[in-house]
């Protein structure tokens, strides 16, 4: 019998079983209906901390302990959860991470997508059983909404903006009722104890879909914000860096935290449109640059350093990646990383590397 071959990305209750397993042996707190561990040792999964018997928690989320309380408090009653954000501010993570800890299971997903269905949502139909037998329930097929509903599980909702309106408002009898009427058979599936829905949204992209007022009343909303500090977005992007480099076995050195501390430099500076000085103002590009943005170039640099490099990390191998996370716009970003790296990065002490190599890159 052949090995299977390793994921590409495990999902987290897979990537995380060890410390999912250790918080529910020491969990003794009441659990909600069908949750595999109590709030408490939800919220010590995602935000970090140390067991009695010595086992460490990784924090999955790094940023106000209390709005993780109240995501986690929201999903214990029957209001469904609205994680908003701008891009790249952990809601899918997060959402992820709240399903493998409470449901055991993240797959139970909805892609939201401008070409997203209403069969997608409710279910659809296995079409030779439907011509052979007529319509039954043998003949459904379950979506992840109707599939949770019926388990008693949490249904991921990823970019809930992205689906059309009158799509998006399949979901208000659900939410408010629990239950999915299937008028086909006359029948009806209700939701078990235990089942809920965590969407995620911004209103930063374009192609958004405002959600209707009827909807948005069924969900309590949590904005989780950029980072509030330099160092707390630089440990984001360091810890998720180190993480991915070892899933994805890039054989560098983990990235030094002087080069990480740039990069996060970088996209605060530009996002806020003034230097960490408060002296001098800047241009602001028309991307997001966000910790997630921060992540992927910094694992970029680590990959051409691996393989291109000799393994260490340095500024020539991440010019390239922040010039293509600020450059969307061909013109109007231009201008503005150019005068950036005139202006900033050429006169900031320690720093004249990072303006050769991103000289050579916009030449």
């Amino acid at each position: 019998m052949t090995t299977p071959p390793p994921v590409l990305r495990a999902h987290a209750e897979q990537q995380f079983a060890s410390e999912l397993d250790a918080l529910a042996r020491a969990d003794d707190r009441p659990r909600p209906p069908s949750w595999r561990m109590s709030p408490w040792a939800v919220a010590t999964y995602l935000l970090g901390g140390r067991l009695d018997d010595g086992t460490e928690i990784m924090p999955k989320y790094i940023g106000d302990r209390r709005r993780i309380e109240i995501a986690i408090a929201t999903v214990a009653t029957d209001r469904a959860l609205l994680l908003m954000g701008v891009p790249g501010t952990a809601k899918s993570w997060v959402s992820e991470h709240l399903a493998a800890a409470i449901s055991g299971d993240s797959t139970r997903l909805i892609q939201g997508t401008a070409g997203t269905s209403e069969e997608q949502i409710r279910y659809g139909w296995n079409y030779a059983r439907l011509l052979a037998e007529g319509p039954s329930r043998g003949a459904i097929v379950p979506s992840p909404l109707m599939r949770g509903m019926s388990d008693g599980a949490l249904v991921r909702v990823e970019e809930l903006t992205r689906i059309p309106a009158d799509v998006q408002d399949t979901l208000i009898t659900v939410l408010s009722e629990k239950t999915l009427p299937i008028p086909e058979l006359g029948d009806e599936v209700q939701a078990t104890r235990g089942f809920n829905v965590i969407a995620t949204a911004n209103d930063r992209d374009k192609g958004v879909n405002e959600l209707s007022s009827a909807l948005k009343r069924r969900f309590n909303v949590v904005v989780l914000p950029l980072p509030a500090t330099a160092d707390e977005e630089v440990e984001i992007v360091r810890s998720r860096v180190e993480s991915l480099g070892r899933a994805l076995e890039i054989p560098a050195e983990p990235p030094a935290l002087d080069e990480v501390r740039r990069v996060v430099t970088i996209f605060r500076e530009l996002r806020a449109g003034v230097t960490e000085d408060g002296k001098s103002k800047l241009k602001s590009p028309s991307g997001t640059l966000s910790p997630a943005e921060a992540i992927s170039v910094v694992s970029h640099g680590m990959a051409l350093a691996a393989h291109f490099g000799d393994g260490t990390l340095r500024a020539a191998d991440l010019a390239g990646g922040i010039q293509g996370a600020v450059v969307k716009d061909p013109v109007q970003d231009r201008a503005v990383w150019l005068e950036y790296l005139e202006t900033v990065v050429r006169e900031r002490d320690g720093w004249k590397d990072l303006y050769r190599a991103g000289r050579e890159i916009t030449a």
